[in-house]
Formats: structure tokens, sequence, C-alpha cells
């Protein structure tokens, strides 16, 4: 085997391959013969067919398997020797074209490729003790608590008929069908029957609710609406529509009681019991979106700390999976991809930058779990596996050997777990001082 290296731009490294056509043969002959011996062919005795006629049958499909094992050995040769750190699978071009592969897996000539590496970029990690960040926080009020035990009250609201010929009031559950039209012709999910609906909610759109207020139990009506500018179908958004809605029945709500009695439907000992659980709950709450709000800023604050040239497969990887995401809810929202104001293209070059900010982060917090000695524990992958498999109900097993038994699924649980590791390893290193937030500042949104 010869190796030649062509060119080193950047992060890329080019080599030139030649697999000498003896070493070649030499591999195939080794194959044909182990064949030979496992042969058991019509007109043979087994064991006894000939190698010129094995390779007449089989010699071009164990050449290319041969062809493959030794360009895989070359490469990963190359890898350690020059000691490459890959960030992704490597590149590989036939200059001779199909003629010279051809040709090589007939067993007739050297077979020559050019392979091309990118590698990961090298850089310190350095000190972190100069990293200054903010960590809001803020208290559970016992408004919160309260807020909390009402909307679980609400979910839990149970109704009582009405006596025949009561009319409908805000609040009151009211059961109805119910047919969409638009220009006097029913649309594709405007119909629905025994659709249970508290008048008042703002389920419905707007407009809907209220006209069905003072209605009785059999009782038809025509509700003329307008559906919002930016309604999530855009052939319904801004038009006129009536529905013929026919109420079946009215049911009012009985009192909500936080007591002893809500409890107990939620399966919890005392309402005091409940009531400490529901804390325990918002604490963990309000604990996690303050980390995260701490970790943004530790992300932050390593970003402006890094420059250095990224691998474009990483960054191509990256942005692809994340407009393909952004295709994908823009078309369940029946929106444009693009972002209000800005053309597609730009609202690309957007997302590439924080495909760029996302690789260049995850290269840095890598090098910064390794050096450290940063360790995903089994437990803690379990752990993760479980949470997974919860999610699919029913397919539990399936899930579980899904991901036992592929590598690349296993990795996708095992990163972010890694990630939250490496970021409670960096806070132990850099200054973090709490603020006192209100609870409405800790969980706005930040922005990508």
């Amino acid at each position: 085997m010869q190796v030649t290296q062509t060119s080193s731009q950047g992060l890329k490294q080019e080599y030139t391959v030649v697999l000498p056509a003896g070493e070649l043969a030499a591999k195939l002959a080794a194959q044909l013969a182990e064949l030979q011996a496992k042969s058991q062919i019509k007109g043979f005795r087994p064991g006894k067919a000939p190698i010129g006629h094995l390779k007449k049958l089989y010699g071009k499909s164990i050449m290319g398997d041969v062809l493959q094992e030794a360009v895989n050995d070359a490469n990963r040769k190359i890898v350690e020797e020059n000691e490459l750190r890959i960030a992704f699978e490597p590149k590989i071009d036939f200059p001779g074209g199909q003629e010279e592969v051809e040709r090589a897996l007939a067993a007739d000539g050297d077979f020559s490729y050019v392979v091309t590496f990118e590698t990961l970029p090298k850089f310190e990690v350095g000190a972190f003790d100069d990293i200054s960040i903010e960590r809001p926080v803020a208290e559970v009020a016992d408004e919160d608590v309260d807020k909390a035990l009402q909307s679980l009250a609400e979910r839990a609201q149970e109704f009582e008929d009405r006596p025949e010929g009561a009319k409908a009031e805000s609040g009151d559950k009211v059961t109805i069908d119910f047919t969409g039209k638009l220009d006097g012709e029913a649309f594709e999910g405007g119909t629905g029957g025994d659709v249970d609906l508290v008048l008042g909610s703002g389920t419905f759109i707007p407009g809907f609710e209220t006209q069905l207020e003072g209605a009785a139990a059999g009782e038809q009506r025509l509700v003329k609406v307008r559906f919002p500018d930016d309604y999530a179908a855009k052939t319904l958004a801004g038009k006129d529509a009536e529905f013929d809605v026919t109420v079946k029945a009215v049911a009012a709500p009985k009192t909500l009681g936080l007591d002893e009695e809500l409890a107990k439907k939620y399966g919890f000992e005392s309402f005091d019991a409940m009531k400490t659980a529901v804390r325990g709950n918002l604490e963990a709450d309000f604990d996690k979106a303050s980390r995260d709000k701490m970790k943004r800023a530790l992300l932050d604050a390593l970003d402006s700390c890094y420059s250095f040239d990224l691998p474009e497969s990483l960054v191509e990887q990256e942005f692809a999976n994340i407009w393909g995401q952004h295709e994908q809810e823009s078309a369940r929202a029946g929106q444009s991809v693009a972002e209000e104001g800005k053309s597609e293209e730009e609202t690309k070059a957007d997302f590439r930058k924080i495909a760029e900010r996302r690789v260049r982060l995850g290269l840095v917090l890598a090098e910064i779990g390794k050096s450290a000695g940063v360790k995903v524990e089994e437990k803690d992958l379990t752990d993760a596996l479980v949470e997974r498999v919860r999610m699919f109900p029913g397919q539990e097993k399936a899930v579980w050997d899904y991901y036992r038994n592929n590598e690349q699924a296993l990795a996708q649980l095992r990163a972010p777990i890694y990630e939250e590791r490496v970021v409670d390893h960096l806070a132990k290193l850099i200054k973090i001082a709490d603020k006192t937030v209100s609870r409405e500042e800790l969980f706005k949104e930040d922005e990508e």
C-alpha cells in the first residue's frame, strides 16, 4: 500500500492511496481457497470445485468485499499513524473512474482512490475562574401554590345537568353537534358531534362560545364567526364562517372545593399532603428554570471565549436537522419558513448561525468533559432509557430493544446527559451569583 498526502487545508486532510494488484490478488486467492474448502457445487465433489471456476462464479463479488476491507484498513491506518481526530465519515473519490474500479474488481490492476478526512479543531480549554454569570432565582409564593391547586380543581371539575329548559350561562358545559360552512359549503375539519364545550373557556374561535349563552338543550343556533388572521390553518385564516349548532345538553358546574375530597380524587391521603406535593413540584420547576437560565448564561460565556474553524460536515448536518424541524413546524402551522420581515435565504442564514453555535459549543463541552474525565454512568443511561420507554405504552419491549441494539440511538440518549455532567463540572469552577427575580422573569423564554 502506498499513501501520499496530497493536500492539507484547514481541517481537511487529503491522501492518495494505491492498493497494489498483487496484494489484492493475494487476498482474493485466500478467500477463494477458504470458499473452496466449504463449497458444494453441482458437478464437483464437496470441497473440490476448481479455484478458476469459483473465481468465475464469485470472484467479482468477493473482490468487492476485499476492496472494501482493504480501503477500511488503509483509512484506519492513515488515521492512526497521523493521529487524526475525525469529525465525520471520510469522503472517498476514484480519480480513475469506473473503468479502474472494474479492473480492480477483476483483479486486473492496482486500485487507487483519494480519501479526504475532515478533522476536529485543536484548541486549549484553559481555565474558567474568570467567568462570572448570574443565576436567576425565585421563591415559590403561596399564591403560586393556590393557583396550581385551583388549576387541579378545575381539571377535576364536575358538572350536573341543569333542569329541562334551563338556559346555558358562562361557565356551563354544553354538549353540541356542529357543522361549519364557508360560503354555504361545509369545510374540512369543521364538523363535530357530541362535543363538550365549557362556555367562557376560550376553547373555540373567538365569539363562538358567547353566541351559545342563553341556549337550552334541544335548541339550534346559527353561530357566525370570523377566523383570526393568524389562525393556524391558512385556508381559514381571516375568513367569515357560519356554524349550524345543535345544543344537546346543558350542565352547570358543581362548586369547586379545595378540600379533602379533591385530595382523594388525586390519590392523596389529605389536602395538606396534596398541598405539600404541589409546592414540591413547583419548587422543582423553579429550580429547573433557574438552572436552565444559568446554563444558557454559561453557554453564552463559553461561546464568546472560543473561536476556531468548524468542521463543515458537522455544521451542515446540524443545520439540516434544525432547518428540517423548522420546515415541519412551519408546515403544521400553515406558515412560511421565512421569518417575518426576512427572506428564506436570510432565515436560513440565521439558522446556520445557530447550527454553528451548537457545533462550536458541542466541541468545547466535549473537550472540557474529556479533560475533566466526565463520564456518563450506566445507571444514568438506564434511567433515561426507562423514561423514553414510558413514552410508548404498549411498545415498551420493542423500544427498549431498539435502543439497546442501536449504538447510535443510545448515543442520542447519552449526549444530553453528558452535557449536563459537563455543566455540573463547570458550575464548580466559575463564579455564580444568585439574582432574585419575579416568577414571570424566571420563566420568560429565551431566544435561540
